[in-house]
């Protein structure tokens, strides 16, 4: 149920907002509702990012299958189980596993992780495996899983053809929906600086994630990858990134909103805390190994945001972190 004080914005308020001269006063608000409904905590998610295998071919992004100049990979289940643990130990509460969309790596393997996870430490577990089968999810949420992330990218469906070869909106949509009705908590997000991207486009991405009454939301701006069809074209605008996050948190203020890395990337001196000044209260430090990382390359000079990192951020703006997070076994 939406609160009275975000379902007056429409796709008009969420233009003019966009488009004005100050956002002062729009961050005052957001930081207001960010401060009623998530105080001055900040949760950490520690991301794991196990196979950078994928079977698509969307344009922006460096892990697509026709990519190939990247070095591919996918993690031992046993590794992964391993990593997951040391998240928990440093008192992180989520676990986020992450690939492209790897169809062989064997949905038992998963369930498997995530059960051996589930058994040895008390945290949530996050996946974030593209677009899989029904009976996929089904699994995984037996096994334990209690959350899925899976970015709308853009709420224009023609755009969306465009950058997804093969795929539909519908799809993807229809994939978050039959999530969230087998009990998953549900993740969307969308990027900003998309070739053919308008305001009213991303104005419709905010009331997107309200309409599907996502759980949580990641926004960040577009980043080009050397090997892939936008190569060339230019970076999202921070500013505009930090205005859509400071809507997400006034329409939906219920909403985990990390501050992506992204932002990191492209405004390492600033993004992140900007992010959380604007409403965002999660940061997700990455767990991969170095040489792994360096190959789990969606965007060029990706930043590598780390827990010591994440602290030094969140202690910039005078917030507490969040330790729910631990080993049981």
């Amino acid at each position: 149920m939406c609160s009275a004080e975000c379902c007056y914005f429409n796709q008009k308020h969420i233009i003019d907002a966009l488009k004005a001269p100050s956002s002062r006063n729009l961050f005052i608000h957001s930081d207001a509702v960010r401060f009623k409904y998530k105080r001055n905590t900040v949760y950490f998610r520690g991301i794991i990012e196990f196979s950078n295998y994928c079977i698509r071919n969307c344009l922006y992004c460096g892990l697509r299958h026709a990519n190939r100049n990247i070095k591919r990979y996918r993690m031992d289940p046993d590794r992964v189980i391993a990593l997951a643990l040391r998240v928990a130990q440093d008192g992180i509460g989520t676990v986020i596993l992450q690939s492209g969309d790897d169809l062989d790596y064997p949905a038992e393997d998963i369930a498997r992780i995530i059960r051996e996870i589930k058994r040895r430490a008390e945290v949530s577990i996050t996946l974030s495996l593209g677009e899989r089968s029904p009976e996929e999810y089904e699994l995984w949420r037996k096994a334990g899983a209690d959350r899925y992330l899976m970015k709308h990218e853009t709420s224009d469906p023609a755009l969306y053809a465009r950058l997804h070869p093969g795929k539909t909106l519908e799809e993807r949509l229809t994939a978050l929906q039959l999530l969230k009705a087998l009990g998953y908590e549900i993740g969307t997000g969308f990027i900003v600086g998309l070739p053919g991207q308008t305001l009213a486009t991303l104005a419709q991405d905010v009331l997107l994630v309200r309409e599907l009454a996502a759980d949580m939301c990641g926004v960040g701006p577009f980043l080009p990858q050397a090997q892939t069809p936008l190569a060339h074209h230019p970076p999202g605008d921070v500013d505009t990134t930090i205005r859509l996050i400071a809507l997400l948190r006034v329409t939906s203020p219920h909403l985990n909103i990390p501050a992506t890395t992204a932002l990191a990337s492209l405004d390492p001196a600033n993004g992140q805390r900007r992010a959380l000044e604007a409403g965002a209260n999660v940061i997700m430090p990455n767990y991969t190994p170095d040489a792994e990382h360096a190959n789990y390359n969606i965007y060029d000079h990706k930043a590598r945001v780390d827990i010591a990192l994440a602290y030094e951020v969140v202690a910039s703006i005078g917030r507490s972190i969040a330790h729910d997070g631990r080993i049981i076994q």
